[in-house]
């Protein structure tokens, strides 16, 4: 860590809350909306609206990329056809967007930014102006942003970390890539030879065949492995 000279910082999840909350109140009254909903569970309905949401995010690359915005309200549409729900899709999405400009804020992240004395480069999913949106919100002091709809395509694929190099200036060995997600920052980055750091806030269960990561419980842990 004492060689890192840049950071590519993942924002939803770590150094915003992720839409969890939101996501299982919408999942819920899915559910709510189903005539015969004895046989199908909230559960069920936030698993198979995740698939449909992964599968699509895994296509959707190049001139076959479609915008964050456009992947949630086609697989929620189809979550909610799949389960035969009444529920009302653009409702939900708004409220899923409105979220997403305006998420919860990890009140380590606000320090670690204020005080980090190298670059940093968010690396995002969501859509730019959803991302802009959050970062203003919170009057937060980043300056460099890579989102999947700048370079179309989704991490894990190479693109998203690639744009926030050449926006650092510097090789994969020069920094450092910071995630919650083992599936997309941590093997997206370990797929280019970037260092990575987990953010495991939860305490979650690392895998047995975990991609190569130093495990961190906060953002406060990096601070201090940094200096």
């Amino acid at each position: 860590m004492s060689v890192t000279r840049g950071i590519l910082l993942d924002f939803y999840g770590t150094v915003v809350h992720e839409d969890d909350v939101v996501v299982s109140s919408v999942c819920a009254e899915v559910h709510a909306g189903i005539a015969d909903r004895e046989d199908v569970s909230v559960r069920e309905i936030g698993s198979s609206w995740w698939r449909t949401f992964s599968a699509m995010c895994a296509d959707s690359a190049g001139p076959t990329f479609r915008t964050q915005r456009e992947l949630e309200r086609l697989s929620l549409r189809r979550t909610i056809e799949r389960f035969g729900s009444a529920a009302d899709a653009e409702e939900l999405s708004a409220r899923m967007f409105a979220y997403w400009q305006r998420p919860d804020l990890f009140e380590d992240a606000r320090s670690f930014l204020a005080e980090v004395d190298r670059p940093v480069c968010v690396v995002s999913n969501i859509d730019r102006d959803d991302v802009e949106a959050a970062i203003s919100f919170h009057g937060l002091a980043i300056q460099l942003l890579v989102t999947s709809e700048d370079v179309r395509a989704y991490k894990p694929r190479p693109e998203c970390f690639l744009a926030g190099l050449e926006k650092l200036g510097l090789a994969p060995h020069e920094v450092v890539h910071v995630g919650d997600s083992l599936s997309s920052d941590v093997a997206g980055a370990n797929a280019l030879g970037i260092p990575a750091v987990w953010v495991n806030r939860g305490g979650r269960r690392r895998p047995d065949t975990p991609p190569r990561a130093d495990e961190m419980a906060d953002l406060v842990d990096l601070a201090g492995a940094l200096r």
